[in-house]
């Protein structure tokens, strides 16, 4: 009774602390604006499940790509297992899930071996991160808290693993010991408990309570770091795959606002219709952004691959698509607290524009979306950036002078180029 009082206790104290987390977060977002309908819902099903639960775009990597579909399927498989552990933490009894009999044994099985496969996966990307230097793991924008961050990460699931093969080692050695019956099947951890033969059965039991609540700890206190690391991808990849754009990459949207405008000088019957004026055209800070933009910072997984792709990067020019994202997010994190004392005119005399991306990178993108293309979560990145070039040409009148020669040519000549309309057919003349 005892520890399922403690157990009951520090379940609560998870459950207060994500709920308050969470809290902020549905705050946070609705500071921002929005995007598009959710429609669609058959191919975005599917879409998920091609993108986020089969991890295809993991793949153009085999070899990390397989590693990482390991960890992320293993979670998946493990999870049952977690949920049994609470049941079983708040009634005080063993093994509450074995009523369900061949599945049971299969999700015990499949959890004990994929707790081997994915300490074998973490353990060569702690080497890999630690020994190797991974170029698209660095970047002015990776900082050392973020490979910390990344350390710490791994290092819990490594430790989340390990107790997981130690509940299951002691528990069939346990059950072994005493003669009793074994519920569900642990190739793995069977073999293990092997090392265990000739221990007295209480101190097969210590292992099993030090196992036990050194993993379900771990997963309560995982639960609650998640949400203010780089590995929050873990909750938000699914659902981000699950809101990402659906057409093609390479179409733009339209802004509403100029597209009201344009319907209203197209017809003479509301032409002088009035509408209140957009607060501000394209994205200047975050306040600007969509809650599509902030999914996508708060899914980011700092992975690199499209940093890696971009041609613009690639060629030496000071663009990062991952910089990118990731700067929504740090200065989502950095006014978000005084816009929601103040409301949207306080202000901290900085921007998302020019304080943490300059227009320097902003114009180097050549919106081809290999970036978009390569992201294992489905992030848009040209959509924040051509965002912020609105700001700057519609709000500033602010372009590199190619462009705006361009725009002098198209209202002058009603096309990009310098020559008149009656010139346009002169080349015609010289032809035979």
């Amino acid at each position: 009774m005892t520890s399922q009082i403690v157990f009951a206790v520090f379940l609560l104290i998870t459950l207060g602390l994500f709920s308050y987390t969470a809290w902020n977060y549905y705050r946070i977002f609705r500071l921002t604006k929005p995007a598009f309908p959710i429609k669609n819902l058959g191919k975005r099903f599917r879409v998920t499940l091609n993108v986020a639960f089969a991890q295809s775009k993991m793949f153009r990597k085999p070899l990390s790509g397989i590693l990482h579909a390991l960890v992320f399927w293993g979670f998946l498989v493990i999870f049952i297992g977690s949920v049994e552990m609470v049941i079983d933490g708040l009634l005080g009894i063993e093994r509450s899930l074995r009523f369900m009999g061949w599945f049971y044994d299969l999700a015990m099985a499949s959890g004990d071996v994929f707790a081997l496969l994915v300490t074998i996966s973490i353990l060569i990307f702690l080497g890999r991160r630690v020994f190797i230097r991974v170029k698209r793991f660095k970047g002015e924008e990776m900082q050392k808290k973020s490979h910390w961050d990344a350390k710490l990460a791994l290092t819990m699931i490594l430790l989340l693993m390990i107790t997981l093969l130690g509940i299951n080692t002691s528990y069939v050695a346990y059950q072994a010991a005493n003669s009793l019956e074994i519920y569900g099947i642990y190739p793995i951890s069977y073999y293990l408990s092997g090392f265990m033969a000739g221990l007295e059965p209480n101190v097969i039991y210590l292992h099993h309570e030090i196992h036990w609540w050194g993993h379900i700890l771990l997963i309560f206190a995982f639960a609650n770091i998640l949400p203010y690391s780089k590995h929050f991808h873990v909750f938000m990849s699914i659902p981000n795959v699950f809101l990402s754009q659906l057409e093609p990459l390479g179409k733009l949207t339209n802004m509403d606002s100029v597209t009201r405008e344009v319907k209203l000088m197209l017809n003479p019957e509301t032409a002088f219709a009035s509408d209140a004026p957009p607060d501000r055209f394209g994205v200047l800070d975050v306040e600007d952004i969509s809650w599509k933009n902030y999914l996508d910072s708060l899914a980011c997984t700092e992975c690199g691959r499209c940093t890696s792709v971009c041609p613009a990067s690639i060629t030496g020019k000071k663009l990062s698509p991952r910089k990118i994202i990731m700067d929504v997010r740090a200065r989502m994190r950095e006014k978000s607290t005084g816009l929601l004392k103040e409301g949207k005119s306080f202000s901290d005399n900085k921007s998302l524009l020019r304080n943490y991306v300059s227009t320097e990178e902003i114009w180097a993108c050549t919106t081809c979306n290999a970036c978009a293309t390569e992201c294992p979560v489905n992030i848009n990145h040209p959509g924040i950036i051509i965002d912020m070039r609105r700001y700057l040409v519609m709000e500033e009148g602010n372009a590199p002078g190619e462009i705006k020669a361009m725009f002098s040519n198209i209202e002058n000549n009603g096309a990009p180029w310098q020559y008149s309309p009656e010139d346009r057919l002169l080349w015609a003349g010289e032809a035979d």
